[in-house]
């Protein structure tokens, strides 16, 4: 693709309302940016080529995405978590006629990641600042098809955006046959990601799992990704293939195989 044009982020420390985020140039990409936020990774920006996602398990979100709605530009769409918007990005690309809106906490952060990054304009792509939890319980029933759950305090996810009220919560917005996908992170033990399993298997009929064969066999600290919804998920012909590509590979696990892994662990609650 093209070089981008117009002004290009800069690279150094900068204060937000949360602490501190850096940019830094990606030295393999000359169009590549990696965001920190208080000095954890938080995402990566290719300016010349959105459909471009470095971070592998934002790759098996997008893998997961592209099979659930082939064939669709329309695509309605809850980031609770911003970042840089490397998902929501690369869905514009993807998807010319979704509609997404990004929940960020870190007003400023926001407000600069409009300035250095391309972001379609709203309806399109729409920041709005505020609490994931606070802004999905104040949405109307059934008005997205997608609910992305991002958001990490440093390397863990909030309590309150992890229990089974927040679970409904997140499920009562979503259409009918929509998915509510989280990044789970977790270590070696895996505690965390069974019960979060368990949560989500609570509130849906269907899930899978996501993640690297290292981490489901608890040998690091990584991400898992778990994913829910009331219609078949995770099925499509050639999904489980597509997720063994990449620098990462990830295996696909379904439901009976979910429910067997988060055996015995307790759903989150309030």
């Amino acid at each position: 693709m093209a070089k981008p044009s117009g002004p290009r982020p800069a690279i150094g420390e900068f204060p937000i309302d949360t602490g501190t985020c850096e940019l830094e140039p990606d030295p393999y990409n000359a169009n590549g940016w990696v965001l920190r936020i208080n000095g954890v990774p938080s995402s990566h920006i290719d300016l010349a080529d959105p459909l471009q996602l470095d971070f592998e398990y934002m790759r098996w979100i997008a893998s997961l995405v592209d099979a659930r709605w082939a064939g669709t530009d329309r695509l309605r769409v809850l980031h609770l978590g911003g970042g840089a918007c490397s998902l929501a990005r690369r869905f514009a690309a993807s998807h010319p006629q979704a509609r997404q809106v990004v929940v960020e906490l870190d007003g400023r952060l926001a407000e600069l990641v409009r300035q250095w990054f391309d972001l379609p304009r709203a309806p399109l792509v729409r920041i709005r600042v505020g609490e994931a939890r606070a802004v999905t319980e104040s949405l109307s029933e059934a008005s997205r098809d997608l609910v992305i759950r991002d958001v990490f305090a440093g390397a863990v996810t909030p309590h309150p955006l992890t229990t089974r009220e927040f679970t409904w919560a997140a499920k009562r917005v979503l259409a009918p046959d929509g998915v509510y996908v989280v990044n789970c992170g977790d270590g070696p033990n895996l505690a965390m990601a069974k019960r979060e399993a368990a949560t989500i298997g609570a509130e849906f009929t269907h899930t899978v799992i996501l993640a690297d064969p290292a981490m489901l066999k608890g040998r690091r600290y990584g991400n898992v990704i778990i994913a829910g919804s009331d219609a078949p998920l995770g099925d499509a012909p050639g999904l489980a293939r597509e997720l063994l590509g990449g620098g990462v590979p990830a295996h696909l696990w379904q439901d009976a195989r979910v429910r067997s892994f988060a055996a015995g662990a307790q759903a989150l609650a309030d």
